[in-house]
């Protein structure tokens, strides 16, 4: 693996244009922080001349001067057609069916019909994940066959299909009035898919039940932001639970098995690339927060960040070449094409059932379905793949989801509280 001062050191040769053994191309093209750079700079050549346009057109206060037929198109745009609506309980999550009149036998099959999309969804989302990253493809008995290497390929292929579910469902169902400029989806959806990609790519250096118990303790990272940057408070059991899986996770990870494959150890490299998952998915959820208290539904909001990362991954995939480099490998492995193809309905189908499942039994069901979702996901992995778990590993992932119902258990109580309290109090700040 190459490191920077050797890639720097090469760029001269690069620029006289003398050829590059393709032994060492291969090496760069393997290493993720040059192809994290790359992706960069190909969304960056999409979001600097928009930025610049979007500042030309607030100058010239268009708002008031612009005329022609493209003004609708620059109005939703840049500037949006409605004010933020004045207050806002939870823009997060969509508006709670309140239950009516139904037997409770309609409800149960509900839920049972709910939990199990959810489970479907998101377990075979996990299994695929884990073999396209992996595995190889096209292996006989002579050729060992390929991995696919390309994260950002199965990015776009994901945001494309959940951008056309989203749009055939806002223009099927009746959706509030959209207000917020279109400009403003950028920001989430551009570490929407970074995040998306990291996910994808820690794979290669981490086993499949780290990068889900890294999952399960981003709360960590989003109560420092939120006491550092918004001066948030949080209650003793919120502080409890993050220190009950923090001790968890570190438990898994520092515990050892004896036949651990490389394709299980966790490295440094893996580590880095679940620290910009994280990170980049804290921003992701903090944004789409701030753009709720425009008027929109989540399947909106769906719609308009898939908009803009399908425009980033096609620009930079047609700018790096790696777009025709991957549909070939589609055509050169069915295989691949299938798992592909069925990865991307699984995320689509999956984000639908999240919007229903909170729609229709409240956050606190849809968490508990998600927690026993990553249970399932480790165990399937390991029964699958072959991870090998010790019981100190046991005993921190039996931790972490102790804190995590925990967590749940405590949320339930603190909202059934604070629907008791007098209407100048306010509960305290949750994550």
């Amino acid at each position: 693996r190459f490191c920077i001062p050797l890639l720097l050191a090469s760029l001269p040769a690069m620029a006289t244009g003398e050829e590059i053994a393709p032994a060492l191309q291969d090496s760069w093209g393997d290493f993720w922080l040059f192809r994290f750079f790359v992706n960069a700079a190909g969304y960056a050549s999409i979001v600097v001349p928009g930025f610049l346009l979007i500042q030309y057109f607030k100058r010239r206060n268009y708002l008031e001067t612009g005329r022609g037929i493209c003004f609708p198109v620059i109005k939703s745009c840049v500037f949006g057609s409605e004010l933020k609506s004045a207050h806002q309980d939870d823009g997060s999550l969509p508006p709670r069916a309140e239950p009516t009149e139904s037997s409770t036998a309609r409800q149960v099959f509900k839920l049972l019909f709910c939990a199990a999309g959810l489970q479907a969804s998101y377990l075979t989302w996990g299994v695929l994940q884990e073999r396209v990253m992996t595995r190889t493809y096209g292996a006989t008995e002579t050729d060992p066959g390929e991995k696919f290497k390309d994260s950002q390929f199965l990015v776009f292929m994901n945001r494309i299909l959940a951008f056309t579910v989203a749009g055939l469902y806002c223009a099927l169902t009746k959706q509030p009035r959209h207000g917020a400029p279109m400009y403003k989806y950028s920001f989430a959806s551009l570490s929407n898919i970074l995040s998306s990609w990291c996910q994808y790519e820690a794979l290669k250096y981490i086993s499949f039940p780290t990068q889900v118990l890294a999952k399960a303790s981003k709360v960590i990272p989003v109560m420092m932001m939120g006491k550092l940057v918004s001066r948030k408070s949080y209650e003793y059991w919120e502080y409890l639970t993050a220190a009950l899986i923090s001790v968890g996770v570190s438990m898994f990870l520092l515990s050892s098995a004896p036949n651990r494959t490389v394709s299980t150890v966790t490295t440094f490299s893996g580590i880095v690339l679940l620290a910009g998952y994280i990170i980049f998915d804290s921003f992701t959820s903090n944004w789409q927060d701030a753009l709720f208290t425009y008027k929109m539904s989540p399947v909106q909001m769906m719609f308009g960040v898939n908009v803009f990362s399908c425009l980033f991954t096609v620009g930079s995939l047609l700018e790096q070449g790696a777009l025709l480099e991957s549909l070939r490998f589609m055509a050169r492995h069915s295989e691949f094409t299938a798992h592909a193809v069925l990865l991307s309905v699984c995320s689509a189908c999956g984000q639908l059932f999240i919007f229903y499942t909170i729609n229709q039994f409240g956050a606190a069901v849809f968490t508990i379905i998600m927690t026993l979702r990553q249970a399932f996901a480790i165990l399937l992995s390991c029964l699958i793949y072959g991870h090998t778990v010790t019981v100190v590993g046991g005993l921190g992932i039996a931790v972490v989801f102790m804190a995590l119902f925990l967590r749940v258990y405590a949320r339930s109580r603190m909202k059934k509280r604070s629907k008791k309290l007098p209407p100048g109090e306010t509960p305290v700040q949750k994550v």
